[in-house]
């Protein structure tokens, strides 16, 4: 069937102004991104075809593919990834808070601005976020980006952005690529390592959250030290 054949109350764009951007599907919401199809295939059925491609990790892997290997699926193209991929890239930030200065109460509030940001990553991220004496985030820096198993980090590249900010203390994070927040023995001993160091510079760890693509573990509050 072609686009044109349905009916206008079903055309995703035109669904988009009555009803709003929430009460479309993804494939819909991809199909106006996308606006023309290929031989054969209308545009919404070629977004329905890489929607059930992307089932098992989510649209939000295309940002980890370079734009010339999401090109080559066919039917998209160099003009039509660039533009799926800002509009993801555009979505990813808007979900980071703008509210100001964000302040950590607790180690779900650091979660909420990380899983975003690591959505779709194929690699592990340390993160060093700096706080001030009244949890104010005044930072985060991506010190390390390593395998899909490990980081390697040190004492130095964690604490300088927190000497450079001024910090009370410092929360860390790493992301899963295996989408598992589960933390290993590695993290363990990394978390072990910072705090030791932390204590002799004057700057506490107060906790080491491990991000998985949709909840995370925190080390204070499970209570391992």
């Amino acid at each position: 069937m072609h686009l044109r054949d349905l009916p206008a109350g079903e055309l995703p764009r035109e669904r988009l102004i009555a009803q709003g951007a929430a009460a479309l599907s993804d494939a819909e919401l991809l199909a106006i991104l996308l606006r023309t199809g290929r031989a054969g295939e209308n545009v919404l059925e070629l977004a329905r075809g890489i929607v059930a491609r992307f089932r098992e990790t989510g649209l939000s892997a295309i940002l980890s593919m370079p734009c010339a290997e999401f090109a080559r699926i066919p039917g998209i193209g160099a003009a039509k990834a660039a533009t799926v991929l800002a509009a993801l890239e555009l979505g990813r930030r808007a979900q980071q808070r703008t509210d100001g200065t964000p302040r950590i109460h607790a180690a779900a509030d650091a979660a909420q601005i990380l899983i975003p940001r690591c959505a779709g990553l194929r690699q592990e991220h340390f993160y060093v976020l700096p706080l001030s004496a009244k949890n104010d985030l005044l930072m985060i820096a991506d010190i390390s980006a390593g395998t899909l198993t490990n980081t390697v980090v040190h004492p130095r590249e964690v604490f300088e952005p927190a000497i450079r900010c001024g910090a009370a203390h410092i929360i860390l994070a790493h992301n899963h690529p295996s989408g598992d927040p589960a933390p290993s023995d590695a993290d363990r001993e990394i978390t072990r390592t910072m705090r030791a160091a932390g204590a002799v510079l004057g700057i506490p760890v107060t906790d080491h959250i491990v991000i998985g693509r949709t909840d995370f573990f925190s080390f204070a509050e499970e209570g391992e030290r």
